[in-house]
């Protein structure tokens, strides 16, 4: 994202000075990161965020919780929205969150604490039915991604973003992001936006997901680490037999999680596959790639096959 600018849109409760905006700007020191205090009221938050995306034209838009809500009404923008909080009226109710109330990050005006009554959950219960109104129109189902946290005890809004958008990821996580699900599960994402809006093609590397496991289907030493690794400046994808396409699905959702979302090949034929990297425990003879043959005396260890890449330098 270097040189472009990114709008983040903070949860209910929280500010532009929140920890995901710090991470963000810690990862991606080359991005500008705009990040502003929103108002209680829905109605001036939305229009606080129309008029910032007015002027400064992001390039990437991402929201978390309520801030999630918002994003999805920013049409004509590519976004990431982070456990969206559609429902938040029933999750103020629901979650205790109505009565005074104070900030968890500091805020530009000083204020620290608010009030949440009745009125004020109604103004955000019309807001959400504001929520999808666009979602069908051309282009818009390619310019969303919606990640979803597996262990998020606060909002359950995977179903209902599925009837609308089709880009749905589940990260392991909770509500609130911490560094590891942000950078295995929002900066993977970051990474495909980029790439597609640079029309960016980064060499292939296809991974036999037989590499990945031991002989108890546990994930290989340094398995994990190598795909982190790789995903900085290849295009990596997962490959496997067609005769367990969902117990390898299951094992990628656990274990690899966003990074294969999307990326997961099922094919007999490796042989067929083009690209230029194949790393796999089998034999496939006349591969179109150059063939890392894990396990063998070259690449007996996911470390090796560490060394032998990072001596490419993403070539």
């Amino acid at each position: 994202m270097s040189g472009k600018t990114i709008l983040y849109v903070h949860g209910f409760g929280s500010s532009g000075q929140s920890g995901t905006v710090a991470r963000l700007r810690q990862v991606l020191p080359n991005a500008r990161v705009v990040a502003p205090d929103l108002p209680l009221h829905p109605e001036e938050a939305l229009q606080l965020l129309k008029n910032v995306c007015e002027k400064e034209q992001p390039s990437l838009i991402i929201g978390t919780s309520m801030g999630g809500m918002y994003a999805e009404m920013l049409y004509g923008f590519d976004r990431i929205l982070t456990n969206p909080a559609f429902g938040i009226a029933d999750t103020m109710q629901s979650h205790g969150l109505t009565g005074k109330q104070q900030f968890f990050s500091l805020r530009q005006d000083g204020v620290q604490e608010f009030y949440v009554d009745k009125s004020l959950v109604k103004e955000y219960r019309l807001m959400t039915d504001n929520n999808f109104a666009h979602a069908q129109e051309e282009g818009e189902a390619d310019r969303v991604f919606g990640l979803f946290g597996d262990e998020d005890p606060l909002v359950h809004t995977y179903d209902v973003y599925c009837q609308h958008y089709s880009q749905a990821v589940r990260f392991h996580g909770e509500h609130r992001m911490d560094d590891r699900s942000f950078m295995h599960s929002v900066v993977p994402v970051i990474r495909w936006i980029d790439d597609r809006q640079e029309h960016r093609e980064r060499p292939i590397i296809y991974i036999g997901v037989e590499t990945l496991m031991d002989s108890y289907k546990n994930p290989a030493s340094s398995s994990q680490k190598a795909v982190r690794l790789l995903i900085e400046h290849y295009a990596v994808y997962f490959v496997a037999s067609v005769d367990d396409c969902a117990g390898t699905s299951a094992w990628l959702e656990k274990y690899i999680n966003v990074p294969a979302w999307n990326h997961t090949i099922f094919a007999n034929q490796r042989q067929l596959l083009y690209g230029d990297y194949l790393i796999e425990g089998i034999e496939t003879k006349d591969t179109m790639a150059t063939r890392l043959g894990y396990g063998s005396d070259t690449f007996k260890t996911w470390e090796d096959i560490i060394e032998y890449f990072s001596r490419l330098g993403g070539q």
